[in-house]
C-alpha cells in the first residue's frame, strides 16, 4: 500500500516540496494509522524547508502538527478504536502526508464539540502558549509582558490568553495590518518598530511602565528584536525566546544579565509534551481557552497537500495573520 505525501529530497525554496507516493508502513503494536484531515503549516516547517533547520534527514518529510481520524490500531491499542478523531504534535516530521502511523500514547483525543479546522489551526500554537504562559512564567494578574510580534499567530494567542488571565500586555509590530490584529488581541499599546511612526521598542516600553519595565518579554522573531526585548525588561525580568523568524541570535555574552538581573531561556514546546500525562492537561486547558474565547483564531487559509509550496509561499508574503492548513 502507498500514500500522498510531500517528500524533499533538497533544501531551499518552496518548490523543494514535492507531491508523491510514498509506502505505508504496517502497525507495530501499540501503534495507530490516523488518516489526517487537516495539517498546519507553520515557520518551523519553512525553517526546516530551508535548511536553516537541519532537523529532517532527507529525502524526508516536514511538517510537525495535524488533526486525523484513527484509520487502524495496533495490537494492544485499547485507548482509541477506529473512526476516532485525534490529534498530535511530533518533532519527527513526516507529517505533510494522508496519514501518519503514530505511537497511540503520543495520540490526543479531538473533544466532539471543536471542529478539524479550529484544532489544526490552534494545536501547536495553543501548547506553545501554554507552555509560556503557564509553565516558562507564571502569567496572572498585574502581569506586564511584552509581545513582539503581536499580531502575528503566536503573538495573537499570547496577547489574548495573557489579557483574559489578567495581564498587561505591551505588543509590537511592523505593519498596518499586524499592527490592527495586534490591537484586536488586547495589548495596551501596540509600538510599530518599522515605517512611519517607528518608535524604539524599549524606549517606550519604559515610558509605558514609568520606567520599570516589564516582567517577561516573549520574543517569537530572534535576531532583529532580541537586544529590545532584553533592554525592555524590568529588574528580575525574564526574556523568552520561542522562535527566529528574522534570524538567529548572535552568542550572548551572560554578563549582559548583570545589570537588572534578567534571565533568558529557549523553550521548545516538544520537550513539554513527552509525558502523556502533562500533554493531555496542556491539550485540555487549550480546548477549554478555545471553548470560552480566550483566544481566538481567524478563518484558515486551506490548501490541497499537492500545493504545499502555494502555502509556504503564502505564509513566507503575509506571515501567520490567519491559520494556513493542507487538506490532504
Amino acid at each position: 500500500m502507498a500514500h500522498s505525501a510531500i517528500v524533499m529530497t533538497e533544501y531551499g525554496g518552496p518548490e523543494v516540496l514535492k507531491l508523491a507516493e510514498v509506502d505505508s508502513p504496517s502497525l507495530a503494536a501499540a501503534q495507530v494509522r490516523v488518516r489526517n484531515t487537516r495539517v498546519g503549516v507553520n515557520f518551523h516547517d519553512i525553517y526546516v524547508r530551508s535548511g536553516l533547520y537541519k532537523t529532517l534527514a532527507l529525502p524526508g518529510t516536514p511538517g510537525i502538527e495535524a488533526v486525523g481520524v484513527v484509520a487502524e490500531v495496533g495490537e494492544g491499542v485499547s485507548r482509541f478504536k477506529v473512526g476516532d478523531r485525534v490529534c498530535y504534535v511530533s518533532a519527527a516530521y513526516a507529517i505533510y502526508a494522508a496519514e501518519r502511523v503514530m505511537a497511540a500514547d503520543e495520540l490526543i483525543a479531538v473533544p466532539d464539540d471543536l471542529s478539524d479546522a479550529l484544532v489544526a489551526s490552534s494545536l501547536l500554537r495553543g501548547l506553545t502558549a501554554d507552555v509560556l504562559l503557564h509553565r516558562v512564567a507564571q502569567i496572572g494578574q498585574g502581569s506586564r509582558i511584552l509581545v513582539q510580534a503581536a499580531g502575528g499567530g503566536m503573538g495573537q494567542i499570547l496577547s489574548q490568553w495573557a489579557t483574559q488571565r489578567g495581564a498587561m500586555v505591551i505588543g509590537t509590530a511592523g505593519g498596518d495590518a499586524t499592527a490592527r490584529k495586534a490591537d484586536q488581541s488586547g495589548c495596551v499599546e501596540v509600538i510599530r518598530y518599522r515605517g512611519a511612526g517607528a518608535r524604539d521598542v524599549a524606549a517606550r516600553v519604559m515610558e509605558i511602565t514609568h520606567g520599570e519595565g516589564v516582567d517577561v518579554a516573549y520574543d517569537g522573531v530572534g535576531r532583529d528584536s532580541f537586544d529590545g526585548s532584553l533592554a525592555s525588561l524590568a529588574f528580575g525580568g525574564q526574556l523568552v525566546m520561542y522562535g527566529q523568524s528574522s534570524g538567529p541570535v548572535a552568542p550572548l555574552e551572560i554578563a549582559r544579565l548583570a545589570a537588572r538581573s534578567n534571565s533568558v531561556s529557549r523553550p521548545m514546546v516538544f520537550h513539554f509534551v513527552k509525558k502523556a500525562r502533562e500533554r493531555d492537561a496542556m491539550a485540555a486547558r487549550v480546548f477549554e481557552a478555545l471553548r470560552k474565547k480566550h483566544f481566538r483564531m481567524g478563518e484558515p487559509l486551506e490548501f490541497a497537500l499537492a500545493d504545499a509550496a502555494a502555502a509556504h509561499r503564502e505564509l513566507e508574503a503575509h506571515g501567520a495573520l490567519q491559520p494556513i492548513l493542507l487538506v490532504p
